[in-house]
């Protein structure tokens, strides 16, 4: 298991990371103690992928259009 500081990690790292210790859980070969510190990193695992997933959301721009359906610019992404 990798011992990167999560806060370092891309989205995608940090996800092959989160499915390396679900496999690893699964597999039902790991102690207790082992199991609740590869508990704890994929917690904050999820945390960090949900946390890169919401920035990026909000660089997300929506175009708009003006009333003949023309594209007329962008602005930015609003979570409803």
């Amino acid at each position: 298991m990798s011992e990167t500081p999560i806060a370092e990690m891309s989205f995608e790292e940090a996800m092959r990371a989160l499915e390396a210790i679900v496999t690893e859980l699964d597999s039902g070969k790991v102690e207790l103690e082992a199991s609740i510190r590869l508990y704890e990193r994929g917690a904050a695992l999820k945390a960090h992928c949900e946390a890169k997933l919401k920035a990026a959301e909000e660089k997300v721009a929506a175009i708009t259009f003006d009333a003949e359906g023309a594209p007329k610019g962008a602005e930015p992404f609003k979570a409803e």
